[in-house]
């Protein structure tokens, strides 16, 4: 029996297409007169940021242009200076960001009626979820246990620390009776690292990159093509379930534990 879920935040549960951080590390990035992709922005989606913005400087073709940019390849400073910039960006537009997706509320209170409870982990900071947790309290979600990789020393997604402090805070007996559920490949490892059920989910992702009126305005074969793409995406990072929407959770976790 599944005694607790274990949600991500930002793509997950609010934020539909997780776009806050997105357009944040696109500004610093163009900021420091390097313009990164939309697929290698998002693709280190789901670690803590400042390990997000290590991982794009290590990327070939960033770390090319920032070396004919700035004489040299990237290190370490480089990667404080745009962490530095990239939170007063992000702090400043977060408070738009904290809409619970479709399905959401209502998934969350039936889980809570079945005697589920309800937890979180998260890329973002203690100081980023000062606002965000607030924000989407007002709108009708509050997980029962939430924890950011700043009470983990600073090892968040992959390593499964924040997993683990949710089984102990919320009572949960083994690894086998929890749930983790999230929008990136970076969610699907910590899951797997940390030996509970991993579920991807596919609409309003962070993988799938799109708005909701963007992936409204998709014909059926391209959202079946989009959806198998991101699904593919997630089963190579260990998923061992993945779902369209919340809505579809707690019949899936009746179904396979």
């Amino acid at each position: 029996m599944v005694e607790a879920v274990i949600f991500d935040w930002a793509g997950t549960t609010v934020d539909y297409g997780c776009f806050a951080p997105v357009q944040a590390f696109a500004d610093v990035f163009e900021h420091h007169g390097v313009k990164p992709t939309m697929e290698e922005t998002r693709a280190p989606m789901g670690m803590l940021k400042i390990d997000h913005i290590r991982e794009m400087l290590r990327m070939e073709r960033i770390a090319s242009a920032w070396e004919r940019v700035h004489g040299k390849r990237p290190d370490e400073d480089d990667a404080q200076a745009l962490y530095a910039l990239f939170e007063g960006k992000l702090l400043s537009i977060l408070p738009r960001f904290a809409e619970p997706k479709p399905h959401v509320l209502d998934t969350v209170a039936e889980l809570r009626a079945a005697g589920v409870r309800i937890g979180a982990t998260t890329g973002y900071t203690d100081k980023m979820m000062a606002i965000v947790a607030p924000a989407a309290r007002e709108r009708g979600y509050a997980p029962d246990f939430s924890i950011t990789p700043d009470a983990t020393h600073g090892k968040g997604r992959p390593w499964p620390y924040m997993v683990f402090r949710n089984l102990e805070a919320l009572g949960v007996s083994s690894v086998q009776a929890a749930a983790k559920v999230g929008d990136t490949a970076s969610d699907m490892r910590e899951g797997k690292a940390a030996g509970v059920f991993t579920i991807g989910v596919i609409e309003g992702s962070s993988e799938l990159g799109l708005a909701q009126e963007e992936y409204e305005a998709l014909s059926p074969a391209e959202r079946d093509r989009a959806r198998d793409r991101v699904e593919a995406r997630f089963r190579a990072a260990g998923a061992d379930a993945v779902v369209r929407t919340l809505a579809e959770l707690p019949q899936l976790l009746r179904q396979e534990r």
